[in-house]
């Protein structure tokens, strides 16, 4: 049966996202429908309107839901009615390469679903009858959401949905970089670029991995106070700072074991690999502009045994790491509540994705009616 919702629609490029009205259609086989209780604004659903990431709108952006299972489409066995699950914006078949090789976060069913479900369809449209495409397969910024298997991770029902929707994004990219990607060891020193919904996460999750010294920089005061609140031992405002790399290492005495880049620029990823000591690791968290380029010396990647390496989803795992978040955040180790700056109704979601733009949440939630 399908079901008649709002969702948010961004239609045109560099424009306030819209609530509409749209039709979500039963799911077909392997699919399930949700029932939304909240969804996270993310800066990566910011970037597909100003045209960082390239979409061609309309698109019912969000990615980084969470909800109740209320139908199952022909197949589905793992999943019923009453569920409590997560969306997971990358889609993983369990079957290609990286599948099988422990890398699902690579899959090459992902690249078939950016704007659509993985048989290139979509079960989503305005009242005119016009087709919708979904941001990542996804499109969970809406009451309603029609999602195959493979994007969907069955959660503990204990955990309130609006805290676990931070899992789904955020706050796996981030702490993912730090214990996944980068695998930070304790006792090691650790420096994070940008303190904003995900580098907050990377700093709680070098902290989580027992990095003693973790440097949080941004431009922004407030920020880095609360990066403190993440596990931050030390900040650095970058404003008006002449040379941030000589600062850094004369910080560290000679260079961090980890820099983390999650602000999307390439020029600050070169910074974070030049701040880095012999045989650290630099992590692009962020993501750049298709056109930007990062510039670093070749040849301190021989001498220096340095390494310079990116991080998609924070090398997720979802059906094991999504657990393993909650279990930290059961035992006090994960910091959720924290994180969300203010919640909003759907039909302030333009205010919320003009406060994401603005810098002024660390993490803006857009919660639904339970009825």
């Amino acid at each position: 049966m399908e079901q008649i919702g709002k969702a948010v629609v961004w239609r045109e490029k560099n424009q306030p996202v819209v609530v509409e009205r749209v039709v979500v259609e039963a799911p077909r086989r392997g699919e399930v429908m949700i029932k939304l209780a909240a969804c996270g604004v993310c800066h990566s659903d910011l970037s597909a309107t100003n045209g960082t990431i390239p979409f061609t709108p309309p698109v019912i952006l969000g990615h980084e839901g969470a909800g109740r299972v209320v139908a199952v489409g022909e197949g589905v066995d793992e999943y019923k009615v009453g569920d409590h699950v997560l969306s997971s914006f990358v889609s993983m078949c369990g079957k290609c390469r990286y599948c099988q090789t422990g890398r699902p976060q690579l899959c090459d069913q992902a690249a078939r679903t950016t704007t659509t479900l993985p048989d290139r369809t979509v079960r989503t449209r305005d009242l005119a009858g016009h087709a919708l495409s979904v941001f990542s397969g996804c499109g969970v910024m809406a009451e309603y959401a029609t999602l195959h298997v493979d994007n969907v991770v069955k959660v503990d029902a204990t955990v309130p949905l609006e805290k676990a929707a931070l899992i789904g994004c955020g706050v796996m990219t981030g702490v993912g970089a730090a214990i996944n990607t980068a695998k930070v060891t304790p006792g090691s020193t650790a420096v994070v670029f940008g303190c904003g919904g995900v580098g907050l996460n990377a700093i709680q999750g070098c902290a989580i991995a027992g990095a003693t010294m973790i440097i949080a920089i941004d431009t922004s005061d407030a920020k880095l106070d609360m990066a403190r609140q993440f596990g931050a031992t030390h900040s650095v405002n970058a404003t008006g700072v002449d040379n941030i790399v000589k600062a850094i290492n004369a910080l560290t005495r000679g260079g961090a074991d980890y820099a983390f880049e999650c602000v999307g620029s390439g020029d600050i990823a070169a910074q974070a690999y030049g701040c880095l000591g012999k045989g650290g690791t630099a992590v692009v968290v962020g993501v750049a502009p298709l056109t930007d380029r990062t510039s670093i010396k070749t040849a301190s990647l021989t001498f220096g045994e340095k390494t310079l390496t990116g991080s998609y989803f924070g090398s997720a795992r979802p059906r094991e790491d999504f657990p393993r978040l909650l279990r930290l955040y059961h035992t006090h180790q994960l910091k959720l509540d924290e994180l969300i700056t203010r919640t909003y109704t759907i039909d302030e979601a333009p205010q919320a994705f003009a406060d994401l733009s603005a810098g002024r949440n660390a993490r803006g939630v857009i919660v639904f009616p339970s009825q």
